[in-house]
């Protein structure tokens, strides 16, 4: 019987067998390891600029908010200062024309006279609400105060001995603030010449010491 399995001939080539990965396909490989771990670093780096960037513009964008609110909340508060300002001189021409009246005026005026006083003290105290409404308010220094630049402004000084110098000594007009700034400084008269004021650690209950 003729064998028919193919038989390979004695002078053909043997077919390669598998070999193990040589020290080329070892660098190989660990180059691409390094190409992919900088890589990955890179995008490390990039996504952490990328992030510092996004809390930068956001930080930027929260103060910007916060100033533009605190902006229109000035406008809103201190743009009528101007307005304010020519307001105070109707309060002034009113309060003027009450104080040029003595008590004994008041006391023996007629009723129709009492009735427009009492009328014009009506108006002024509407006045003074209407601009507290919008954030004005007025103040005044008391006698024996101590001068402060930021508050007052002295018109003039008064050689008074029975006041400490550099304190008010007169009242010359009323001051007004808008909202926590200066609208007007209150008008006085500075004492001058009298006693220097008490250091503040002064113990006023002491009372004098005899001899030893």
């Amino acid at each position: 019987m003729t064998d028919h399995t193919a038989r390979r001939p004695n002078n053909a080539p043997a077919e390669p067998e598998a070999q193990d990965a040589g020290p080329a396909d070892v660098g190989t490989s660990q180059t691409e390891e390094a190409k992919i771990a900088a890589l990955v670093e890179t995008l490390a780096k990039e996504n952490a600029e990328d992030k510092d960037r996004l809390l930068r513009t956001l930080a930027e964008m929260e103060n910007l908010r916060k100033r533009t609110e605190r902006e229109v909340s000035d406008m809103r508060q201190y743009g009528i200062a101007s307005f304010a300002r020519d307001v105070l001189a109707v309060a002034d021409n009113m309060e003027r024309a009450l104080e040029a009246l003595d008590a004994e005026l008041r006391e023996t005026a007629n009723p129709a006279t009492k009735t427009l006083l009492d009328g014009v003290e009506l108006t002024e105290r509407e006045l003074l609400k209407v601009l507290e409404k919008h954030g004005v308010t007025k103040f005044e220094p008391k006698k024996g105060d101590k001068f402060d630049p930021n508050l007052h402004q002295a018109m003039y000084e008064l050689p008074d001995p029975t006041q400490p110098a550099g304190t008010v000594a007169q009242v010359v007009q009323p001051g007004y603030m808008i909202g926590e700034r200066m609208l007007r400084p209150a008008l006085v008269g500075v004492a001058k010449g009298g006693p220097k004021p008490a250091p503040a650690n002064d113990n006023p209950d002491a009372g004098p010491q005899g001899d030893a």
